[in-house]
């Protein structure tokens, strides 16, 4: 299994890998092997997690400052990529959020951020980073979801569209490039308490025992438990996976 698991050689783009499940991505890439590739915005989160991640093991993380809404900025960030470590193997598509609303008062300004969050900049990293993938007739892309985007959740009605799309683009995206010896699958997560679901429940006053409480396991995720599936996925280990959506959610409550 640590070999199927191994990532030697290899090269990851991990968006939104500044804090939470993008950060914990990161390090557990480097952690079997890769040179990793972090995008956000902030670049105080990209370069805290660069420290750890070179601090830690033996491998490269290059932060690069991207709002992965701007598609030229991601279109840069791929091929600083490559010129920078060589090549690019794997593609996760870890950014994304909203802020909720209810649908009587939801202004287009605001599903059409959330589509070009949690939609367009998927689908330009992937045609960038496909470019790649197709010429060297490998690659494995994991999309990051949501269980918004397969039982939908009130106040999101555009977030939740905006992950149901995300994980149509993922079983597509398998369909049509498994040929060139490409993977694609998707993870809906679940309540996980990174430190900005942390906040923002806070901010909501939101008792995350209380979200813990409907799952099967009765607690909220971590950041590295989403981590962990995006590794199976990212590796050998899911060589004959592709087009599927894993809920990564500590299952339905009783």
């Amino acid at each position: 299994m640590d070999e199927l698991l191994n990532l030697d050689g290899r090269v990851a783009i991990v968006t939104g890998g500044g804090t939470g499940i993008g950060a914990a991505t990161a390090r557990m890439f480097a952690e079997h092997g890769a040179d990793v590739v972090i995008a956000a915005r902030t670049v105080e989160d990209l370069e805290r997690t660069q420290a750890e991640v070179e601090g830690s093991t033996d491998r490269r993380c290059v932060p690069v400052p991207t709002d992965v809404k701007v598609e030229d900025q991601v279109v840069a960030l791929v091929q600083r990529t490559v010129d920078e470590l060589g090549r690019v193997d794997i593609l996760v598509n870890n950014a994304g959020g909203t802020r909720m609303g209810p649908l009587r008062d939801l202004p287009m300004k605001a599903w059409d951020a959330s589509f070009d969050l949690n939609v367009r900049s998927a689908y330009v990293s992937t045609r960038e980073a496909g470019r790649y993938f197709i010429e060297q007739g490998s690659g494995a892309i994991v999309n990051i979801s949501s269980d918004a985007g397969v039982h939908g959740v009130r106040n999101g009605a555009h977030y939740s569209s905006s992950k149901a799309a995300l994980q149509m683009f993922t079983k597509v995206t398998a369909g049509e490039w498994g040929q060139y010896g490409i993977r694609a699958n998707c993870i809906a997560v679940g309540g996980v308490a990174s430190p900005r679901a942390s906040a923002a429940w806070e901010v909501a006053g939101i008792d995350p025992n209380a979200i813990g409480a409907g799952t099967a396991v009765g607690r909220v995720g971590r950041p590295d438990e989403v981590a962990a599936a995006i590794l199976f996925f990212a590796s050998d280990a899911a060589s004959y996976i592709t087009g599927q959506t894993l809920s990564v959610d500590g299952g339905a409550g009783g």
